[in-house]
């Protein structure tokens, strides 16, 4: 079933569907990651590319729960950061494409927050 989105802002951000798929920068339509259709909750990611451009994605559902703030690190397994609780991918960034970002997401299944940072 489709999730119905209640907030969705992208900035110099294109995604390949409505709330999910492949992630380009819209400055040099170049590929920055990959977001996981069904296993998160909310996003927020705001990034500056190798091309220069700032972008941001900010995507949250009507039936989002709120997060809990977690200390716990994504893990990275083929790729794509996942929840350490469930191994469930969550989103995959493509750092030799990003010059830094800063991410926070909610996974679906346990309900915390993650975050994730590269300076």
């Amino acid at each position: 079933m489709a999730r119905v989105l209640k907030n969705k802002q992208l900035v110099h951000t294109k995604l390949a569907t409505n709330y999910g798929g492949w992630m380009y920068c819209t400055n040099c339509n170049e590929n920055i990651g990959y977001l996981c259709y069904s296993t998160y909750d909310q996003l927020q990611l705001n990034y500056q590319c190798n091309c220069g451009s700032k972008g941001s994605a900010t995507l949250e559902f009507v039936d989002s729960k709120p997060g809990t703030d977690c200390s716990d690190a994504l893990i990275t397994i083929k790729n794509r950061l996942c929840c350490p609780k469930d191994q469930e991918p969550l989103i995959t960034l493509l750092d030799q494409k990003l010059k830094q970002y800063e991410m926070k997401i909610v996974c679906k299944s346990c309900s915390h927050t993650y975050q994730k940072k590269k300076i």
